[in-house]
């Protein structure tokens, strides 16, 4: 099993009569890509900020890369801030070695970094430009080649997708792939579930500074019940009969006689005995699509349920 790169035990941030963080643990082994998601002010950020040493946890303990302080591992750490800036008046090539040359790296070997990484990353013809010439994707990219230009054992990046354009977005992917294939560990915060999705090894879920899920984004998908969509000029409520029917709702009219169907079924259900139950109810099928949850639905349905425990909290004090 992996050693922890990172761990976190009840750790807690409070500002004044403010909880931004509670009492949140956590363990991401060595190697793995793991996304801290959930909605804007969840606190992500904090969480991210606290791990980097940049404030304190008002309690709790954290452990990164064997060190109780990441002061103490800096030049293993890349770190991209949620407040992009860079130094405008350098050109592209420059700021990523001077930022290498911060965590440790000489100062030819970083400049032969930064080309390397430009050229790989598609920015090879804008070396040369100053940073206030270059677009903001363009921009960003320069920041986050900065912040692994001395490769990091761990890389920390805060919304690392915000303002990129889909190009940008996915040539950023592919530059988390290549360093995740290299051994790297990867902490990235998204409120956009797709990136995480098609990135991620581990999700957190931080609602209200409250950690709501943490595991792999197929048991957080299992979580949710299953789905299976048919579309039929039948009626497709006789299969509210079927002990591993939990519900049958009419979605929408398909066209001519048709009509759409949402069936949730049981865990353990095998949709094939839906499918044959179909056919032995002579239900004639138009379309028969098994649904899995997306990691949207995931987030949609807990911070839904989170937001209506905490109601109901309020309700009773």
């Amino acid at each position: 099993m992996p050693a922890s790169a990172l761990q976190l035990t009840h750790v807690r941030k409070q500002f004044g009569d403010f909880t931004a963080v509670d009492d949140i643990s956590l363990s991401i082994p060595q190697g793995a890509i793991y996304g801290f998601l959930g909605p804007n002010g969840a606190g992500k950020t904090t969480t991210l900020r606290m791990v980097l040493d940049i404030i304190k946890p008002t309690s709790g303990e954290i452990s990164i890369l064997g060190a109780s302080s990441a002061l103490d591992v800096r030049e293993r750490i890349g770190y991209l801030p949620e407040e992009k800036g860079l130094y405008k008046k350098m050109k592209a090539w420059a700021v990523i070695q001077y930022f290498a040359m911060l965590k440790g790296m000489p100062k030819a070997a970083a400049k032969q970094r930064a080309l390397a990484l430009l050229e790989q990353y598609g920015l090879k013809d804008f070396a040369d430009n100053k940073v206030e010439s270059l677009s903001k994707g363009m921009g960003q990219k320069v920041q986050v080649l900065a912040a692994v230009a001395h490769d990091p054992e761990l890389i920390i990046l805060d919304e690392p997708f915000s303002g990129l354009d889909p190009v940008n977005q996915a040539v950023l992917e592919t530059l988390i792939q290549d360093l995740a294939a290299r051994g790297k560990t990867i902490i990235f915060s998204t409120h956009v579930m797709q990136h995480a999705e098609r990135l991620c090894d581990h999700i957190l879920l931080i609602a209200r500074g409250h950690k709501i899920f943490d595991g792999t984004v197929q048991s957080a998908k299992a979580s949710l019940p299953r789905r299976v969509l048919i579309e039929t000029d039948g009626d497709a409520r006789v299969l509210n009969q079927l002990t591993q029917v939990r519900q049958v709702e009419v979605l929408a009219e398909a066209g001519s006689a048709a009509q759409q169907w949402q069936i949730t079924i049981d865990e353990q259900a095998n949709p094939q005995h839906l499918l044959k139950a179909c056919f032995d109810n002579d239900i004639q099928l138009v379309k028969f699509e098994f649904l899995e949850p997306s990691l949207h639905d995931v987030f949609v349905d807990l911070v839904g349920q989170h937001e209506l425990s905490l109601t109901g909290e309020a309700a009773r004090a």
